[in-house]
């Protein structure tokens, strides 16, 4: 498995764990990043059940489970949040934030949680480190899910995204970032095409992420768009047509 450190600035960091190569091959690859800041760490979509060991074995060389003291989840899928018990087992302190519609559905993986949860209201919130650091909650709803939330960073300059960017890879591939945007759409267009049912809210949300100085945007699955590709990346998905299917 990758880990890789993509932001560093004074005890403010960002790091990625991906390309886990024992995962089964009928489990769909996951990024989980974590950002540590003042000596706390905030897991961003923690994974699913199945990739948990693998994941954690290696979360360990970045931070102690005790130090977790945030866990975010951006919608109710089990590749995203189905872990979470094992998670807040390890991290009993740890608060997560997870949507305020799915709080019942998420509770289904494990009642261990449900005294950690802090439901996310529509309009998102701050995420507070000890250190007065914040990273900002913002609406992401029907992209794909219908309570649905990216995660902006404005002292990294990066912007989780979720399942907006999302790539499906080949097992081959070990990039951590996107070499070629244009090589790379083949990855991500039947993804975006199905799994986004709205081109409203897509728009809403593409106008969202323009007012914001990112510099990273990094989906859940896939590769890392830096620089002058997520502004390639908005461009291409602002006139990409959504919700189609059989087509």
């Amino acid at each position: 498995m990758i880990k890789k450190l993509l932001f560093e600035e004074g005890d403010h960091a960002w790091h990625i764990l991906c390309r886990d190569p024992e995962k089964s091959e009928h489990v769909i690859d996951t990024n989980e990043y974590v950002v540590v800041s003042g000596g706390e760490g905030l897991i961003l979509d923690p994974g699913g059940m199945e990739v948990f060991a693998q994941i954690a074995s290696v979360m360990a060389e970045v931070i102690p489970f005790t130090s977790i003291k945030h866990i975010f989840g951006s919608h109710q899928d089990p590749d995203v949040i189905s872990s979470l018990p094992l998670w807040t087992g390890l991290s009993p302190n740890a608060k997560v934030y997870i949507p305020w519609m799915w709080t019942g559905f998420i509770a289904h993986f494990g009642l261990e949680s449900v005294n950690q949860f802090v439901s996310i209201p529509d309009e998102g919130m701050d995420i507070t480190f000890a250190n007065r650091t914040r990273v900002t909650i913002i609406p992401a709803h029907y992209c794909h899910s219908a309570g649905n939330f990216s995660v902006y960073d404005a002292k990294a300059k990066i912007l989780f995204s979720g399942d907006i960017g999302a790539g499906l890879l080949p097992k081959n591939y070990t990039n951590v970032f996107v070499e070629d945007f244009e090589r790379h759409i083949q990855y991500m267009e039947a993804f975006h095409k199905r799994w986004m049912p709205s081109n409203s809210a897509k728009n809403d949300w593409i106008k969202r992420v323009r007012k914001l100085d990112v510099n990273m945007l990094c989906p859940q699955h896939g590769a890392i768009f830096q620089g002058e590709q997520v502004n390639q990346f908005l461009d291409w998905f602002e006139a990409l047509e959504v919700g189609i299917w059989g087509k």
